[in-house]
């Protein structure tokens, strides 16, 4: 069993900051690439951020230079570090990852609950 949990959103003003973590554990044999989406009411959920076992990201335009992906690969933890958030900011963040459990020979995308960030203006 393979479990993803969240943490660290919450209410933060325009041009705050929030840090969230996700933790993967488990019958984990290795973890590839770890993302962080998000999604509002209505709409698709979206990519923000990816991270490689190697340390290689990618962003979305909309949060360049204002978030950061990192990840301890020792810990199974990715971290996205948001500063200057904006009231679109505003969304459930979910944290993504492709592991390679120790009973399954091939590599599944597990998902977390999903952790709410507001910013108010």
């Amino acid at each position: 069993q393979v479990q993803l949990v969240e943490s660290g959103g919450g209410l933060v003003q325009a041009g705050g900051s929030l840090r969230l973590s996700c933790v993967a554990s488990g019958s984990i044999f290795s973890i590839d690439a770890m993302s962080w989406y998000l999604q509002v009411p209505g709409k698709q959920r979206e990519l923000v951020a990816s991270i490689t076992s190697y340390g290689s990201t990618n962003y979305a335009d909309s949060v360049k230079g204002r978030f950061t992906i990192s990840r301890d690969n020792a810990k199974n933890t990715v971290y996205l570090q948001m500063n200057s958030l904006k009231p679109g900011d505003t969304a459930v963040y979910y944290c993504n990852a492709r592991i390679r459990p120790r009973t399954i020979p091939l590599p599944h995308d597990y998902w977390g609950q999903g952790t709410q960030v507001t910013v108010s203006s």
